[in-house]
Formats: structure tokens, C-alpha cells, sequence
């Protein structure tokens, strides 16, 4: 088999970059997917749209276990009428 190319190879590794940012992107929409469905089951009206945005955003910034124990430790509040 002969040797490749410089340019050939620069080609296949391009073309394989291309595919698998394409396969990541299939499974990074399927995971939220799956995360999305979760929410369904969650009284998120409860929140406006801005706090849950924030609070996913500040868990997902300190990481999941992080956010976890700071969450627990908060009192738990009073329910609203």
C-alpha cells in the first residue's frame, strides 16, 4: 500500500473531524433531549423563566455534586399561596 500523501492525510483527518464533531452534536441533542423530558415531571412553574434558567446555569458553573450540597443545606421554604 503506498504511503500517503502529507495532503492526503491532512484530508482524511479533516474529513474524520468533521464527523465526529457531527456524531458529538447527535449525541449532545440527545442527551438535553433526555434532560428536557426529565423537567416534565418537575413543578418548574413555580419558577420564573430567568430563575430557572439561573439556577441551572449556576449548578451547571459549580458542578452537579457542588450544587447538590449547597441546595440541601439550604431551609426549606415555606409554601406559597
Amino acid at each position: 500500500m503506498p504511503k500517503m500523501t502529507d495532503r492526503e492525510r491532512l484530508a482524511k483527518i479533516d474529513s474524520e473531524q468533521k464527523r465526529l464533531a457531527q456524531e458529538a452534536e447527535t449525541v449532545r441533542r440527545a442527551l438535553r433531549a433526555q434532560y428536557v423530558a426529565l423537567t416534565g415531571d418537575i413543578p418548574v412553574e413555580q419558577l420564573s423563566e430567568r430563575e430557572f434558567k439561573d439556577v441551572l446555569a449556576h449548578a451547571i458553573r459549580v458542578g452537579g455534586a457542588a450544587a447538590v450540597t449547597a441546595l440541601k443545606a439550604l431551609p426549606t421554604a415555606a409554601p406559597s399561596t
